[in-house]
């Protein structure tokens, strides 16, 4: 993006911001996140609301899609002192993959991948704190803040709009590993069932398969089976719904160990008391083309020590 008529000094004033096309097709909102880095999510949407953002000088809402070549007038926010300390602490995550358009990092459980929902900082804010001279960290998709292993984020908007499209298309393979109580029957087994969103009575978030929800499709593959106690599953996402894995599983009577919303909390305080204390998913294959290049990429997450041992604790190893 070219700013224009911006202030010598660090004095508010309106700016009036020349979209390139590295931008362009970017939603609004986005823009403004990037462009007013430290100002508050709920002042741009006001912003945006009240008029004093506009594009080409007619109003806008903050789905719309930019062009190259508009002209969007940014009011005078209040920006952060530069020389305060960050929001986000800076952190830096095992890379399985990088390029000029495409970084895929290790995530582990417990991290979540944004702020929101009372959190204040995740993945994507440490590392542009880590990486303050990157032009574009964007997150491709999402993990649960317990699920673990392979999280994409684009470096171009080229490489964002292509992995969306891909999101969207269904394309390329995201495998996961996960630990389920019981003993799954199948060796294969596709589970279709929709699923939809809703708020518990004291606010929290829960998905539950429901005719009215979306459509959902996970294929799932039997690894390995401990004794009847447990199974180890390979789950293909064919679609990306909240929570998609965890809830077809429960409701196929097998929950994941250690889900604090779908599981046992007998067998989550069982694991507990053995060390093991987040849930057992994990990210642990990308299979997908390059967003830019077409290159065929095959990512693997190495299972994280603690699953490990819930492994080898199961085989007698320890």
């Amino acid at each position: 993006m070219r700013k224009i008529d911006v202030s010598p000094d660090r004095q508010p004033a309106v700016r009036q911001v020349l979209v390139d096309g590295e931008s362009a097709g970017q939603r609004l909102d986005n823009f403004l996140l990037r462009l007013a880095k430290g100002v508050p999510k709920s002042h741009l949407y006001k912003a945006i609301r009240d008029g004093q953002v506009r594009i080409n000088k007619g109003r806008c809402r903050a789905d719309t899609r930019l062009q190259s070549g508009d002209v969007v007038r940014v009011p005078p926010f209040r920006m952060p002192d530069p020389a305060a300390k960050p929001l986000a602490p800076a952190a830096t995550f095992p890379i399985l993959y990088e390029d000029a358009h495409l970084l895929v990092i290790d995530k582990p459980a417990g991290v979540a991948v944004h702020g929101g929902s009372g959190v204040s900082f995740g993945v994507i804010e440490q590392l542009r704190s880590a990486r303050p001279d990157e032009r574009l960290l964007e997150l491709a998709h999402r993990l649960d803040r317990e699920t673990s292993g392979a999280l994409m984020i684009a470096r171009s908007r080229k490489a964002l709009l292509a992995l969306h499209d891909m999101m969207r298309n269904g394309q390329g393979r995201k495998h996961y590993l996960a630990l389920v109580v019981g003993d799954w029957v199948n060796d294969r087994q596709h589970i279709r069932l929709p699923l939809l969103k809703y708020l518990t009575p004291g606010g929290e978030r829960r998905v539950r398969v429901d005719a009215l929800g979306k459509s959902a499709h996970t294929i799932i593959t039997l690894k390995r089976r401990y004794g009847g106690a447990y199974s180890l599953l390979d789950a293909e996402l064919r679609t990306g719904r909240t929570h998609q894995i965890r809830v077809h599983l429960a409701s196929q009577g097998h929950p994941i160990a250690g889900d604090e919303k779908y599981g046992s909390d007998d067998v989550r305080a069982a694991l507990f008391a053995q060390g093991f204390r987040r849930m057992f998913l994990h990210a642990c294959r990308l299979e997908i083309p390059h967003p830019v290049t077409g290159e065929p990429l095959v990512l693997e997450a190495p299972l994280p020590p603690a699953c490990q041992q819930v492994l080898d604790r199961l085989d007698g190893k320890i």
